[in-house]
């Protein structure tokens, strides 16, 4: 995609737990209310964004993520889809089948970090913002968001001592990814969980902020009403449009705009 017009964020960290999946839902939907057409795509073998944006069992879905990636022949059109919970956001399902992708591209694909890019290549300018829920690992799956991306997010789960262990790895990798995609920014890293009269979560912002920098200026407060808009399948705009952490991903999702 030269010349891109769809800004293409993936949201990356090989740690799990740390709220990837919550920042791409979330975000969706605070983008589309802010007037942006809004495309999801699940490269978690997990599937949890599928679980919370999609209206189908990831299970009942013909072409997923996973076939996408794996088929020799372009099933885009088969695999997008715009019927999903939240309003104007499409969704690529994720499946447990991408467990296995990652083996069959190594096999059958010239370039098995570049398929996306490849399979992707229709959709630019169709949308303003396209999400990318990347697994918690750096091999194949991970490599093909970071080869299409325009930009990446870290979030970095604010609240735990751990939160920060193995970023260089991280870093070191998008650095690497330049070799494929020169156009590759990290937009900036995200504090979730995060409560600034903690002392663990002062920390983990001032080591962030010397060993990535490029922080958020927003972050994103430990709240029970993630989970609870998860189990509903609603976004935080339509589950508590008043709570702290539903108007701390809009305050994300202005602060993107303005630095994009």
């Amino acid at each position: 995609m030269d010349n891109i017009q769809t800004k293409i964020i993936a949201v990356a960290n090989h740690k799990g737990g740390c709220g990837k999946t919550t920042t791409v839902v979330h975000l969706a939907a605070e983008f589309v209310a802010l007037g942006k057409k809004v495309l999801v795509i699940d490269l978690d073998p997990q599937a949890n964004a599928s679980l919370h944006i999609g209206k189908k069992h990831p299970g009942e879905v013909a072409v997923t993520s996973a076939e996408l990636l794996a088929s020799e022949s372009n099933l885009l059109i088969d695999a997008l889809d715009e019927d999903t919970n939240f309003t104007n956001v499409s969704l690529i399902y994720g499946s447990l089948n991408l467990g296995k992708t990652e083996d069959q591209l190594k096999e059958n694909s010239p370039r098995p970090n570049e398929e996306l890019k490849y399979k992707l290549e229709p959709l630019d300018g169709l949308y303003d913002f396209i999400l990318i829920d990347c697994p918690p690992s750096l091999k194949v799956l991970t490599s093909n968001a970071l080869s299409i991306a325009t930009d990446v997010i870290i979030p970095i789960e604010s609240g735990s001592q751990y939160g920060l262990y193995g970023v260089t790895d991280l870093i070191h990798h998008i650095n690497k990814m330049h070799r494929i995609n020169a156009h590759l920014k990290l937009l900036g890293t995200l504090l979730i969980k995060h409560d600034q009269r903690q002392n663990v979560c002062k920390l983990i912002q001032s080591e962030a902020e010397h060993s990535i920098g490029q922080l958020f200026t927003t972050t994103i407060p430990l709240s029970t009403k993630v989970n609870q808009a998860a189990i509903f399948q609603q976004s935080l705009l339509d589950f508590d449009s008043k709570s702290k952490v539903r108007l701390a991903f809009q305050s994300l999702a202005k602060e993107i705009i303005h630095k994009i």
